[in-house]
C-alpha cells in the first residue's frame, strides 16, 4: 500500500484497556516522514501499550492504527519487514556472541543491510566476538539498536532506550538516535526523561493517565504555557524579600533557609535580580539560572512530578 503523503504514522482515537484500566484513552496523532517523535509521560501514562498498538503486539480495543499505510494486525508480516524494534525489555541467549545475533537476525528478513559497518557506527567492533552475558548495559543496548537497523527499517521504535544508563552512556545514545535520522529514518521514541525528549525530539506528545495532554515542539510547549525562569542563589544574612518582590520582572520569590528563588517570565531577569542585589548592598554566593524544561512543563499541566 503507497502513502499518500509525508504521514508515515497515523492514529485516531486509539483505545486499550485491561479489565477495568484505560491504559489508552481515545488518543490521536501523526508523525511525519524523517521526524523524531516523542511519547512522554511517567511510568504507567500507557507509553508502552500505544507503542505495542503501532507495532501491531497489542490489538487496539477501539480506533485506527496505521504504520506506512499498512495496518499492523491485518498487515503484520509486511509491516514487520519494514520497521525495527528496540524494546524496554529485552533479552538474548547470554552465550550468543554479538555478531552471530546480527547474522542471525538478518535471516529472520528478506531485506537486511550489511550489518559489519553498523559494528563500526555503534562501536561495537572490538566487542564481536563479545558474549552478550559480558556487555555493558550500554552495550547490550547499542547491539539492540543494531538488532532493530539490520532490516533498514523505515520507522524505528525505541521504548525507554536509555533506562538504567549513566549520563555519559545516555548521551552516547541520544548521538546514536540522531544519526538514526540523518540515515533518513523515522524515530518514534518513547521515554520518561523529559529532558531526553527535550535534546532529541522535533515533537513530543505529553501523556498522563492515557491521555495526550499537550503536542507541540519542545520549544512551543514551553513558550506556550508560560513557565517561569528561575534566579537561585544563597545568601549569609537575614534577607527581606519584599526588595526582589518589587521589581517589574519578578512574579514571585521563595526562602528555604539560606536558599532564595526568584520566579520571572521576562528577559533579562538575571540582570534585574543582580543589579537589585548589588544596589542594596546584599552579599550572595552560588547564583546560578535555570531554563523552563519540559519537566516544568508536564507539572504545570498535571500538578504531579516526574519520576525516574
Amino acid at each position: 500500500m503507497k502513502i499518500q503523503s509525508d504521514i508515515i504514522i497515523e492514529v485516531k482515537d486509539l483505545v486499550k484497556q485491561y479489565a477495568d484500566v484505560t491504559a489508552v484513552d481515545h488518543i490521536s496523532f501523526e508523525i511525519h516522514q524523517g521526524e523524531i517523535f516523542g511519547i512522554v509521560g511517567p511510568n504507567g501514562a500507557g507509553k508502552t501499550t500505544t507503542i505495542e498498538c503501532l507495532e501491531g503486539m497489542r490489538s487496539p480495543d477501539k480506533g485506527t492504527v496505521r504504520v506506512l499505510g499498512m495496518d499492523p494486525q491485518r498487515d503484520g508480516y509486511q509491516l514487520r519487514e519494514r520497521i525495527g524494534v528496540q524494546l524496554q525489555e529485552s533479552a538474548l541467549p547470554e552465550r550468543i556472541k554479538v555478531w552471530e545475533a546480527l547474522d542471525m537476525f538478518a535471516f529472520f528478513y528478506s531485506r537486511w543491510v550489511d550489518w559489519h559497518p553498523l559494528l563500526e557506527q555503534l562501536g561495537l567492533v572490538e566487542k564481536s566476538n563479545t558474549p552478550f552475558a559480558k556487555l555493558s548495559g550500554g552495550q547490550k543496548q547499542r547491539l539492540f539498536i543494531a538488532l532493530a537497523l539490520v532490516n533498514d527499517p523505515d520507522v524505528v521504535f525505541l521504548d525507554e532506550l536509555t533506562t538504567g544508563l549513566d549520563p555519559q552512556a545516555r548521551r552516547a545514545m541520544w548521538d546514536l538516535v540522531r544519526g538514526i535520522r540523518e540515515r533518513g529514518k523515522t524515530v518514534l521514541l518513547i521515554t520518561h526523561f523529559m529532558e531526553e525528549a527535550e535534546r532529541l525530539c522535533d515533537r513530543v506528545a505529553i501523556i498522563d493517565h492515557g491521555r495526550i495532554v499537550a503536542l507541540d515542539t519542545p520549544e512551543n510547549l514551553i513558550r506556550s504555557l508560560g513557565v517561569e525562569n528561575r534566579v537561585i542563589f544563597s545568601v549569609d544574612d537575614s534577607f527581606d524579600k519584599q526588595r526582589l518582590q518589587m521589581l517589574s520582572g519578578v512574579d514571585r520569590v521563595e526562602q528555604i533557609g539560606e536558599r532564595i528563588v526568584v520566579y520571572g517570565r521576562r528577559d533579562g531577569l538575571v540582570g534585574e535580580v543582580v543589579n537589585a542585589l548589588e544596589g542594596g548592598g546584599i552579599r550572595f554566593r552560588d547564583l546560578r539560572t535555570e531554563q523552563p524544561s519540559l519537566e516544568d512543563v508536564f507539572l504545570a499541566l498535571t500538578g504531579r512530578e516526574m519520576q525516574e
